[in-house]
């Protein structure tokens, strides 16, 4: 059975696609090949590896990466942007993409507030994340990983 690949996107690939390809490698096993990317794409977001690191996944070696290093040159089956913004500006055309989904979560880098009451959202995002995932991946096949 070859792997299906996924592309999570949004717009800084610092948070919230860095955590969707993490908790998809988590539950999918090789039952996908997960990647992130973003349309303006900045650093990981110290927040992002913090609660992640909490729950036993280390992402500190993921990198921020744009969309051009996969436009054109990887195919995808399935797209899925988990912001709006991404959504909205995605190309509407990407060869191999067999599959466009979106998920509307919240950018929690931009939420403002003392550090605990950031680490708070991104820990809301990263658990609305993780649900969303392990749904999904149910959907497909039933193939879940805990």
């Amino acid at each position: 059975m070859s792997r299906q690949s996924v592309l999570f996107l949004c717009t800084g690939n610092s948070a919230r696609s860095q955590m969707a390809e993490a908790f998809l490698r988590k539950y999918a096993g090789d039952a996908f090949e997960a990647h992130s990317a973003g349309l303006e794409p900045t650093v990981l977001n110290p927040f992002t590896i913090n609660v992640m690191d909490e729950i036993g996944i280390d992402i500190s070696n993921q990198q921020s990466k744009g969309v051009e290093m996969y436009l054109g040159k990887k195919h995808f089956e399935y797209l899925i942007t988990v912001c709006d913004d991404a959504d909205r500006n995605c190309p509407t055309f990407w060869p191999g993409v067999h599959l466009r989904m979106h998920w509307s979560f919240e950018d929690p880098a931009k939420f403002e507030g003392s550090d605990e009451e950031k680490l708070a959202k991104f820990r809301e995002i990263r658990d609305l994340l993780e649900r969303k995932i392990k749904e999904w991946v149910l959907e497909q096949d039933g193939i879940l990983q805990i």
